[in-house]
């Protein structure tokens, strides 16, 4: 990665690094790092256990505060919805973060740059990485902006599946079933497409590397687009 990548990934988040190498390691997949045989030591991993933690404070604390009612149960919830990996990796997207990781080549013609799992773990590390360069405050700023946003949306995909099922069936008294409408990729590297059906009708899509992953995602896409009719209630 050049010194003007570098730039364009510091202007998305916002924040220039003094150590530049920290941010190199942040985007460095093991498989690129095994490629250059620079070990476990130049690959994200370790950045990315102090960025879980950092983040798990820095969410805890502003849960804490802006639901002051909330009981521990709710407030545990609502933090998982915004750190689980779908939830990551989409704020990974909204920052383009996928384009600028180190992979190796094998990594990259499975579509390791597209994955969940990756781009979430790097959006973790970029925070570790923020943390060791500038402090806490920085890394919270970091996370404020792109974590801590959106709460309402987080919320709801994260209990889709099962939130899309109490709308549906409590209150329009509609049965709905996912249905898979297609797969493509390697065995080892599917991805899954899945539609919400109801009377016929089309409610959501989604695709995802699980069936699961794909049905979350659908029934999301659903619950949007119940929400705007007024179907889905604002506690959501």
């Amino acid at each position: 990665m050049n010194n003007l990548e570098f730039s364009d990934l510091e202007k998305a988040i916002g924040y220039e690094f003094k150590d530049k190498s920290l941010l190199k390691q942040a985007l460095t997949h093991s498989s690129y790092a095994n490629e250059l045989k620079i070990g476990k030591s130049g690959d994200y991993e370790r950045l990315e256990f102090l960025g879980d933690a950092v983040l798990e404070v820095v969410s805890s604390e502003f849960l804490f505060h802006k639901y002051p009612l909330l009981p521990e149960g709710k407030l545990t919830k609502l933090r998982a919805s915004m750190v689980c990996e779908p939830s990551l990796a989409i704020c990974a997207r909204d920052i383009d973060l996928g384009s600028y990781i180190l992979l190796g080549k094998g990594e990259e013609a499975t579509g390791g740059r597209l994955r969940e799992s990756i781009v979430s773990d790097v959006m973790e590390a970029i925070i570790g990485a923020i943390f060791l360069d500038g402090g806490m405050e920085c890394a919270k700023k970091h996370i404020h902006r792109f974590v801590l946003s959106d709460l309402e949306d987080k919320a709801l995909f994260y209990d889709s599946k099962s939130t899309l099922q109490e709308v549906m069936q409590g209150e329009l008294k509609k049965e709905f079933e996912y249905v898979l409408t297609g797969e493509s990729g390697p065995e080892h590297d599917k991805v899954f497409e899945v539609s919400v059906m109801s009377g016929g009708n089309e409610l959501g899509a989604g695709k995802g590397r699980t069936k699961k992953a794909a049905e979350q995602q659908a029934a999301y896409q659903a619950l949007l687009k119940l929400r705007e009719k007024g179907y889905v209630s604002k506690k959501y």
